[in-house]
């Protein structure tokens, strides 16, 4: 079963006043870093969606192995991103699993663990990661509800269409924050690096 990476990178980052794609995180821009976390996985593969600072992202990942698509409607929703990378995925995919560059605690194992768990459930359309309750992010969505997803618009996500197959979705609760940990705005982003310093020796 093939399920391919999908990261999403194309948002203006109004919320927080400069492209937070290109954040420093770890001493790389964070799109560098996910894309790294991803690629290192068992993802089959890795697309990456621009969009604002289209340029800038492409520099960020240039090195790294994966395809880069361009969706010039980015400022329509992030539906609109969501959409074009389903649409560029290859068509042996059987699912794939959504990244949001504002994730930073994404990682490899994170990954791996979701797609363990999504191959082990046959039948399965879609798969939530949970953390205390909490739905987060990424999810894996199967390509049989792919023609679904291409019909929704502006910020609408692929959560409206899992609610018509709730039975198939699998909720996952992992111990893990990351899955509800996102950076929209410059307070999350600020108390996001100064938890890092203190952990950090």
């Amino acid at each position: 079963m093939k399920i391919y990476g999908l990261l999403l990178a194309a948002g203006q980052s109004s919320r927080m006043g400069q492209p937070k794609q290109l954040l420093s995180w770890r001493g790389r821009p964070l799109v560098t870093y996910i894309a790294s976390e991803a690629l290192a996985s068992h993802l089959a593969g890795l697309t990456v969606v621009v969009g604002a600072v289209e340029a800038a992202v492409r520099t960020a990942v240039h090195n790294l192995p994966l395809t880069i698509i361009t969706n010039p409607a980015y400022s329509a929703g992030l539906s609109t991103s969501l959409v074009a990378g389903l649409r560029a995925l290859p068509d042996d995919a059987a699912a794939a699993m959504v990244l949001l560059v504002d994730q930073p605690l994404v990682t490899t194992r994170l990954i791996n663990q979701l797609l363990s768990a999504y191959q082990a459930t046959p039948g399965a359309v879609a798969l939530v990661p949970l953390y205390q309750g909490q739905r987060g992010n990424p999810v894996i969505i199967a390509a049989s509800l792919f023609p679904e997803l291409y019909t929704l618009h502006g910020d609408t996500g692929a959560r409206v269409i899992f609610r018509r197959y709730a039975d198939r979705v699998i909720e996952l609760e992992v111990d893990d924050p990351a899955v509800v940990t996102d950076v929209d705005t410059p307070t999350a982003w600020e108390a996001l690096t100064q938890q890092e310093s203190e952990q950090t020796p």
